[in-house]
């Protein structure tokens, strides 16, 4: 977990996308723990920043893609020093949808379920859903569990484009192992 408390590699470094899918797996996994211990806004507040982090990764490998769909050069300043460091929670949905052109289908789903949970972090279980999209943290825990699936998924597929260490590669194990864990009726 120290990893998390270092500074992050500029942007512009080869490392800074395997260092935020490192971030993503790692958050991720401190969601599960919040889940096993009953603390399901701070799970989907984890949840939420370790997506965040993905994004942040899957932004930095499609830097050149994305610049060639920007329709302004104001816009591409601003995918290089603002989106990609900082990937700001207002405009998730559309580098989502940025992302999605560029060949990652169904993103934008998933930062959808991602901003739903980032609500609960800050509202709690909403019987009326007019703060929160779930009503009760049963809800809240399953959307947290689908997500760190959906992490877990996207960085398997990452495994020949990021630098790939010994440490990414048993993080992503150790998360996979708890994610089966917490999934199991024992798990719950």
């Amino acid at each position: 977990m120290k990893i998390l408390e270092r500074p992050l590699p500029k942007p512009s470094s080869v490392d800074y996308a395997s260092v935020r899918v490192l971030e993503s797996i790692l958050e991720a996994g401190l969601a599960l723990r919040f889940l096993e211990e009953g603390l399901v806004r701070n799970a989907a507040g984890k949840a939420f920043q370790a997506w965040r982090a993905l994004l942040a990764a899957l932004l930095r490998l499609e830097l050149d893609k994305l610049m060639n769909i920007a329709k302004t050069e104001e816009e591409r300043r601003w995918l290089a020093e603002r989106a990609v460091p900082r990937v700001p929670t207002t405009k998730m949905v559309s580098l989502s949808y940025m992302l999605e052109e560029v060949g990652y289908p169904g993103i934008a789903f998933v930062t959808d379920r991602a901003l739903n949970l980032h609500d609960y972090q800050y509202h709690g279980p909403d019987p009326d859903m007019a703060l929160s999209k779930y009503r009760n943290k049963e809800e809240t825990a399953r959307a947290v569990l689908e997500l760190v699936a959906e992490i877990v998924r996207r960085a398997e597929g990452l495994k020949g484009r990021v630098k790939w260490s010994d440490e990414l590669e048993r993080a992503l194990t150790e998360l996979r192992e708890r994610l089966n864990q917490s999934r199991s009726p024992r798990g719950n």
